[in-house]
């Protein structure tokens, strides 16, 4: 089973879908845990994390799921374009 296989393409890039693990987006995306750490995710290397999706997570810790991972996708083409 592969990472790629729960991104989806949009215009040639790689973004981060509900369905994810934490896991999954930090191996992909290492940008990702800047933004993750700022909003309160400070359990990405707990076990959880590798079976926990962000849409069950961020449900979890009473964030919109759509709205974060939005945000995360802004995030960290904001920082593949530095």
């Amino acid at each position: 089973f592969c990472i790629r296989s729960k991104m989806k393409s949009e215009k040639g890039t790689k973004k981060i879908t509900e369905k994810m693990t934490f896991s999954e987006i930090v191996e992909a995306f290492p940008d990702a845990v800047e933004f993750l750490f700022k909003k309160g995710f400070h359990c990405l290397g707990c076990p959880m994390a590798a079976m926990e999706t962000i849409g069950e997570g961020t449900l979890a810790h009473g964030e919109n799921p759509k709205k974060l991972i939005e945000e995360l996708n802004k995030f960290i083409e904001k920082k593949n374009k530095k």
